[in-house]
């Protein structure tokens, strides 16, 4: 896996022990699936006490930096959540769980999922608007 940070995304997840909503499990997971995908490249960027942000991108972008952010909010570092955000073009949300945001991603808007609780029904979904992002990101969708 191609990550620009890695030394500092391995600190963070080998320092990440409380974990009441298991975010870290969805987190890990997410970066999996992205990781299975040819093509990508990631870049981890810590912010204690703010929020650790994983972009992912894939070769085939060409104006855009990335596809999605995941960001791991670490306003309280014994309860994180999870915070997904896509550009707006790039995913559907049929269920009309993301919140948009105009402008929130490198200012384009943008989709955001919520992660807060060990919710399995939001976890899919999510992992669903990844696959639908990095098909897009892959064909160049932007």
């Amino acid at each position: 896996m191609n990550v620009t940070g890695s030394q500092e995304l391995r600190e963070f997840l080998d320092g990440w022990k409380t974990d009441p909503h298991n975010a870290k499990a969805a987190f890990v997971s997410y970066m999996d699936f992205l990781a299975a995908h040819s093509g990508m490249s990631f870049t981890f960027k810590g912010r204690p006490g703010i929020s650790y942000s994983l972009r992912a991108r894939h070769a085939a972008q060409i104006r855009r930096e990335l596809f999605v952010l995941v960001d791991v909010v670490d306003d309280e570092p014994d309860n994180r959540w999870l915070s997904v955000c896509f550009y707006n073009n790039m995913i559907t949300d049929a269920e009309d769980l993301g919140d948009f945001v105009p402008d929130g991603l490198m200012n384009e808007d943008a989709r955001c999922f919520n992660l807060e609780s060990d919710d399995a029904h939001m976890r899919d979904y999510i992992m669903a608007r990844l696959g639908e992002a990095a098909r897009n990101a892959a064909n160049n969708v932007e």
